[in-house]
């Protein structure tokens, strides 16, 4: 088993910064999610670990080994791509098989192997069967198996569920949280759903243009995010983001959005550097509840909007509003009984506000 280790990498395309001074420790056994927006560099990231570009400058380790120079099959790690690049003509076993036969494997270790994995994924019954005989999921499997045959010391992962249908995606997500635990080996995975991150990874790296953001656990990403990037990016729906004004009411800091104000929880020592400052504050909705159905236990301030969408979800609403010209998102209750073109008083949990600079969009606090 192995860590792995970015340290000061760096990787041009031309003039195009593709990533820019990344550092980042991954430890051994970890289950490293690597997320970001398209073209944010996280494939890129795991293509130079896997040797499959060349490192601009930098280093990459795996364990006290310097990678740089290795070639791909030299440094003893398994990638899954989203396309499952399976051998049509051959079957499940061959599939499975044909890395180990390259390198002179011998039979009985190969069929060990196989089967192994086989029984991992529970697709034992499908090692005669061609690709073509497959459903999607199945393939997935096929492909994740071909990986595990080489028993690595890394596993990487590139957008492996992308091809696969909602339904599929989920139980395909479940099993390879399942498989990490089971191998108990470095897990590094790319995806630009930040559901499947928050739901699989030990840590997630948000990445933006070539940047690493923020590196933390999933829990701390969504409670505490560096940055108003990484708050818009984590969370389903977005953060809404208004712009306000700090000011002093007495010896309170209230956020003023024009539309509607807020108080600032007193704990934020920060944010007292700002009073007659604009910043940009945020709030989850999930943050943001019907006044009816207020949850006990908050710090609530009461908002007035006018209700633009209503999405039923079965277990919750998600409605649409505006106050004032803010337009913003919130998840409430579902016995809410809102209509388009309503009025709604709903009640934000000012405990769970956040808070940005405006001009460098850090968090203040």
């Amino acid at each position: 088993m192995a860590s792995v280790t970015y340290d000061h990498v760096v990787k041009r395309f031309g003039d195009v910064l593709a990533v820019n001074d990344l550092n980042i420790h991954i430890e051994d056994k970890e289950f490293l999610v690597l997320v970001g927006p398209s073209g944010c560099g996280k494939s890129t990231a795991l293509r130079l670990l896997a040797g499959l570009e060349e490192i601009s400058s930098g280093e990459i380790r795996i364990g006290d080994r310097v990678v740089n120079d290795l070639a791909p099959k030299d440094r003893d790690i398994a990638m899954v791509f989203q396309s499952y690049a399976l051998y049509p003509h051959m079957s499940v076993f061959e599939n499975m098989a044909f890395g180990l036969r390259l390198r002179k494997m011998p039979k009985e270790e190969i069929k060990r192997r196989v089967d192994n994995a086989a029984a991992i994924l529970g697709i034992e019954e499908l090692l005669q069967r061609k690709p073509r005989q497959l459903s999607g999921g199945q393939r997935q499997r096929v492909a994740v198996g071909r990986a595990i045959v080489r028993e690595p010391n890394v596993f990487l992962l590139d957008e492996p569920l992308s091809n696969l249908d909602a339904k599929l995606r989920v139980q395909t997500r479940a099993q390879i949280s399942k498989l990490h635990q089971d191998l108990k080996t470095t897990f590094i995975y790319v995806t630009h759903d930040q559901v499947e991150a928050m739901t699989m990874a030990t840590r997630i790296a948000v990445m933006n243009h070539g940047v690493l953001q923020q590196i933390d656990t999933p829990h701390n990403l969504y409670d505490r995010p560096a940055n108003k990037f990484v708050a818009g990016f984590i969370g389903s729906p977005a953060m809404n983001f208004f712009d306000a004004k700090l000011v002093k009411d007495g010896g309170k800091l209230v956020a003023d959005a024009s539309s509607f104000q807020v108080e600032v929880p007193a704990g934020n020592k920060a944010a007292e550097a700002y009073a007659g400052k604009p910043v940009t504050l945020g709030i989850r909705p999930e943050d943001i509840h019907n006044s009816k159905f207020t949850p006990a236990g908050i710090t609530p301030a009461k908002v007035e909007a006018k209700v633009d969408i209503v999405e039923l979800m079965g277990n919750e609403i998600v409605a649409y509003l505006k106050a004032g010209n803010a337009d913003f998102v919130a998840r409430v209750d579902p016995r809410s009984e809102y209509k388009v073109g309503d009025k709604a008083e709903v009640v934000f949990n000012t405990s769970n506000l956040h808070l940005f600079d405006k001009d460098s969009e850090q968090a203040i606090r």
